[in-house]
């Protein structure tokens, strides 16, 4: 059982959602925030504001609770149920315009369209699992702390490209391109393993975050291996052609 207790999580939890916030904005900084004026695509900016949304709301919640008014964070929870089909719809959206068009992807191409199809599927997965909780205080909070980590490689890969470059040596390359997203995998990875440690240590009898790992581990798994296989790029051509964007 969870110990009644166990505030350490909704403690922490507005450092975790506001750090990854900062971190997002100082990745993004130099090719959207500095230069949000000159951008003249609006898919982009309705992504920007829908992402920046969910991240505000994941802060305001957790503070919410934390200074324990919950009627309130009830109120603003229910408004996930639009702003989360509106951070899918306008994910979708823009990495079809972005990748529809003819001709033959190469193996990046199809990497890629795994990488941020298979992050829309894992953040979705992860957010049900929220909300089929929502009634179970500490696995609530703990599966929405975990929608953060389908969305982290958008953020380390530009921020170790821009500040750490050297590391981009380290890793794999597919037709060219270095596969900085390992890193941020391994840090995703990494984190979750600490926070099963964190629960197990404090014989929390929980598996939620184990669920998590599962599920990110495999799309982990699923954008390092699809991309060389038939039906990916079946897949991905019949996406393309979709008239969604």
């Amino acid at each position: 059982m969870i110990q009644a207790r166990d505030t350490t999580l909704h403690r922490y939890a507005v450092v975790w959602f506001a750090s990854f916030l900062f971190f997002a904005i100082w990745a993004f900084w130099p090719s959207y925030f500095s230069r949000v004026s000159e951008q003249t695509e609006l898919r982009l900016h309705l992504h920007g504001i829908a992402l920046t949304l969910w991240c505000m709301m994941l802060i305001a919640q957790a503070y919410l609770i934390r200074t324990k008014r919950r009627a309130l964070h009830r109120k603003i929870g229910a408004l996930s149920y639009a702003l989360v089909p509106i951070v899918v719809a306008t994910t979708i959206n823009l990495i079809h315009y972005r990748m529809k068009g003819g001709g033959t992807l190469p193996e990046i191409g199809l990497y890629q369209i795994a990488l941020m199809v298979n992050a829309v599927i894992a953040f979705l997965l992860i957010y049900c699992l929220a909300i089929v909780y929502r009634k179970q205080p500490e696995l609530h909070a703990r599966y929405m702390v975990c929608t953060v980590f389908p969305l982290f490689t958008p953020v380390t890969d530009r921020w170790i490209s821009a500040n750490w470059p050297a590391l981009l040596s380290l890793v794999p390359s597919l037709n060219g391109v270095p596969i900085v997203q390992v890193l941020g995998f391994a840090l995703a990875d990494l984190l979750l393993v600490g926070l099963i440690v964190w629960d197990l240590r404090a014989k929390r009898r929980v598996h939620t975050f184990a669920i998590a790992l599962a599920i990110i581990a495999t799309y982990h798994a699923s954008v390092l291996s699809l991309y060389r296989f038939e039906f990916w790029r079946t897949f991905s051509d019949w996406f393309r052609g979709l008239p969604l964007s």
